[in-house]
């Protein structure tokens, strides 16, 4: 792609993203919303394959649904309550309308199942910035909303962290099985908006560095698909070593930085006198700690097919910038001693 063009259309993504952030009226994070999709399309599409096409179409159509239903539901509300304010939302009737609407922005289940199809569709950078940058601008959104229907979201959040776990349970290829991973993160998530906003905000950041973390190794060995993985050991014996304990930081196994959000989360249903749901939760972390499994036992202990097609990629030295992955990857693995300085910023 031209340079001159990349750039224009990361900025429109930039600034969608950040006109989202700093609206108080629902007319501009719309227009924020939309400024997002309209920039991420042509990156979408740009390897003009039909998958690729495809999972345009369909990012499209659902991301037009849902800032439709947004916009439907932001006019509902000022016609109720009379004014357009985004933290002023008293009606319940918009507000559930709204959840629905960013919920399928992000894909949340059930309203999930265009995400893995999509993600499969795309090259791995993309879909990186898939998985990362576009949940900001809706999750900005559901933050300062602060929806009080408890149990729609507890609802939304036990579905996904379920539908996420188990959905990627028989999937070969990595784009799906992160798709489902990325499901899983956001149940968790939305289980805690509504009592700790701020510990959204904190396991957010940790989901973006450990996927960002993933999609980067993944990028660097050109791999897809589970037997594609059998091959890095040739390619970087060390991030190898180090990658199975990224995949088990994303599956919240401690002392890795992904045991600090769960552990905190846990804690706080504990205190709302949501036992059955935290334990809910903590057992549908066990299905995804599975997947993650089966990714480092495909990757550290499998040898790959000794034939001309599985040697040649062995050959091709990585030229790509290893640095961000190198700074990515000790924040996924090293973090969790800083649990106390996050609950001292939850308590601000």
């Amino acid at each position: 792609m031209n340079p001159y063009i990349l750039s224009t259309l990361l900025f429109g993504l930039g600034l969608g993203t950040t006109i989202t952030f700093a609206s108080s009226h629902w007319l501009l994070a719309w227009m924020g919303l939309e400024m997002n999709t309209l920039a991420i399309i042509p990156l979408m599409a740009q390897h003009h394959h039909p998958r690729a096409v495809e999972a345009t179409t369909k990012y499209f159509l659902t991301q037009a649904t849902g800032a439709a239903m947004l916009l439907f539901a932001s006019t509902t509300n000022a016609w109720l309550t009379g004014q357009w304010d985004i933290q002023q939302m008293s009606h319940p009737l918009p507000v559930t309308l709204i959840t629905l609407a960013l919920a399928l922005k992000v894909g949340l289940a059930p309203l999930h199942s265009w995400l893995p199809e999509v993600l499969q569709g795309l090259d791995l950078t993309t879909g990186l910035i898939l998985s990362t940058w576009q949940k900001l601008a809706p999750f900005a959104l559901l933050l300062q909303i602060q929806p009080a229907n408890s149990t729609l979201l507890i609802a939304l959040g036990l579905t996904s962290t379920l539908v996420g776990g188990w959905g990627g349970l028989n999937q070969t290829q990595l784009r799906k099985i992160l798709a489902y991973s990325s499901i899983a993160h956001l149940g968790w998530m939305i289980l805690i908006i509504q009592f700790s906003p701020s510990l959204t905000l904190i396991t957010l950041l940790t989901y973006l560095i450990m996927t960002f973390s993933t999609f980067l190794v993944f990028k660097l060995n050109n791999s897809t698909s589970i037997n594609a993985l059998a091959t890095s050991w040739a390619k970087a014996p060390a991030l190898t070593s180090f990658t199975p304990l990224i995949l088990l930081s994303l599956g919240g196994l401690p002392p890795l930085t992904g045991f600090m959000p769960k552990w905190l989360i846990l804690q706080e249903l504990t205190k709302q006198d949501l036992a059955a749901t935290a334990t809910l939760a903590a057992l549908t972390a066990l299905l995804s700690l599975y997947f993650y499994l089966r990714l480092s036992y495909a990757m550290t202990l499998t040898m790959s097919p000794n034939n001309t097609a599985g040697t040649t990629p062995w050959r091709f030295p990585s030229l790509q910038n290893t640095l961000p992955l190198a700074i990515s990857t000790t924040a996924t693995l090293l973090l969790l001693p800083l649990t106390p300085a996050a609950t001292a910023l939850l308590t601000l």
